[in-house]
């Protein structure tokens, strides 16, 4: 179980009560920012446990690292609650602290990290129809275990030489699930340079897919 606390809050990934399964992340923030009840606060905790986790994690490269990520991804949502514009998603501007608590990490331990992409959208999937396949996590798979190992190991090392934007915006597009939209505001940039971005790793791991041999 993951506890994330300051001097006076402490919030558990714990199963929130019924009372706001149907309240909108948004709802949930501005509840706990303007009455302080926990609840509320435990229960954005426990709808993003999972996916936000997942995503640090393959940003960062081992549980550790994502879950002191999280915590911290966490802390500081607590902290500049107050700053949230209620007239925005909060999704987006949880990815962002995420992100770039993450980029921070990266800066200090000065390392690469894989960014796995096990799942695929977009009206681009006949181009990047070997992505998902070909690019695996750090667990053995079937390709790994078949006679292209070399090839395998090939694009895990294109991926790991992306540009870190490069890797983060085709995760959050392709395994996340995200519109290209939504991911742009993530990062922080405009709509186009996501895309660009995106068709620029995507490019770039296609051109070794098709030449390797």
């Amino acid at each position: 179980m993951i506890r994330i606390a300051n001097e006076t809050t402490a919030v558990t990934k714990t199963t929130a009560g019924c009372r706001w399964e149907h309240w909108t992340d948004e709802d949930l923030l501005l509840e706990y920012r303007c009455t302080g009840i926990r609840e509320a606060f435990e229960k954005l905790v426990c709808r993003y446990e999972k996916e936000l986790y997942n995503f640090l994690y393959h940003q960062l490269g081992n549980a550790a690292n994502a879950e002191d990520v999280f915590q911290k991804t966490f802390l500081t949502v607590l902290e500049e609650c107050g700053k949230f514009d209620s007239s925005r998603k909060f999704r987006p501007w949880l990815y962002r602290i995420a992100a770039n608590k993450a980029a921070d990490f990266h800066r200090k331990n000065k390392r690469y990290t894989v960014v796995s992409i096990d799942a695929q959208r977009g009206d681009d999937a006949d181009d990047i129809y070997s992505l998902a396949d070909m690019i695996t996590d750090n667990e053995p798979g079937p390709f790994e275990e078949s006679s292209d190992r070399e090839t395998a190991n090939m694009v895990r090392e294109a991926v790991e030489a992306l540009p870190e934007t490069m890797r983060q915006a085709v995760y959050m597009i392709y395994f996340q699930g995200m519109s290209n939209q939504e991911a742009a505001e993530i990062a922080g940039v405009h709509c186009s340079t996501l895309t660009l971005r995106v068709q620029k790793a995507v490019s770039k791991l296609n051109f070794l897919l098709r030449n390797v041999g």
